[in-house]
């Protein structure tokens, strides 16, 4: 498998993103409960299928452009608001970067850590290892770069983001996954209870970094991708429950920007098991 991805890493981002199409389709096409999911969530969030079908493409370029991510050329990348991420970083706190599944964060956390790392230090990621060996071998290898450190899903992760951000170096994460039992607080997303992290909220209050949320949007024609950055728009509350409800808005205004590029499918409001 490693060598079919070297293989496909050499396509065009064009041709990745035309094969990703049809990819995303296919899944849908062929996955009842994949597509039920896609139908359920869109709906709680307000959106008909007309203003949200090419998510559905989406979601299939986001898997076939991981090749070139990973192991091919770089690709070009536009910044829209980084001003915002040079008072950031000139703040000396250490930046949080809150992204969620939407469009590609791979090329997000790779841009912010090739263009920032000389100055500010390395950019630290969550990182959770794949079940494959040979996938999580191929992941562990494409993020071995400079500028980019990953830290498990663990409470040693936790630690080395910590003081990551103590040192005024950034962090990366995306608080819309859904967390283990014990690591997370029931608050509304698109007005349903889901099970959300408070790793983002604590990280911010522990360490008094600065916030920034963002996000990689695909552009059309295998162009490239275009980073947009925002700040919050209000400082996080010091109350944990308030905190995150606030990353959670945070996370939907993004989405609301191009609902069709967001990872619809993805099970947000699953219940882990334990949790009450």
């Amino acid at each position: 498998m490693i060598h079919v991805f070297r293989w496909l890493a050499r396509l065009p981002l064009w041709l990745s993103h035309s094969l990703g199409w049809w990819l995303g389709w296919t899944a849908f096409l062929l996955s009842p409960r994949y597509r039920r999911k896609f139908v359920e969530n869109t709906a709680q969030a307000g959106y008909r299928m007309p203003t949200v079908r090419g998510a559905i493409g989406s979601a299939g370029r986001m898997v076939a452009e991981l090749p070139r991510l990973w192991l091919g050329a770089p690709i070009v990348c536009e910044w829209d608001n980084d001003s915002s991420v040079d008072r950031a970083y000139l703040a000396g706190h250490g930046v949080l970067f809150l992204t969620p599944h939407l469009g590609c964060f791979e090329i997000a956390a790779q841009a912010v850590a090739a263009r920032y790392f000389e100055r500010y230090g390395p950019l630290t990621v969550l990182y959770r290892p794949a079940r494959q060996a040979w996938l999580a071998q191929l992941m562990l290898q494409s993020r071995d770069r400079p500028g980019l450190v990953t830290a498990p899903t663990s409470l040693a992760g936790v630690r080395q983001m910590i003081r990551s951000l103590r040192k005024g170096h950034a962090v990366g994460l995306l608080p819309d996954q859904v967390p283990p039992d014990g690591m997370g607080v029931w608050s509304p997303f698109f007005g349903r209870d889901a099970y959300t992290m408070t790793l983002s909220a604590r990280l911010a209050q522990q360490t008094g970094a600065t916030v920034l949320v963002m996000w990689g949007e695909r552009l059309n024609g295998g162009r490239g991708f275009r980073l947009h950055f925002r700040e919050l728009r209000e400082p996080l509350p010091s109350d944990l429950d308030a905190a995150v409800a606030q990353v959670n808005r945070e996370m939907e205004r993004l989405i609301r920007e191009c609902p069709s590029q967001y990872l619809w499918g993805y099970a947000r409001y699953k219940h882990p098991k334990g949790a009450s």
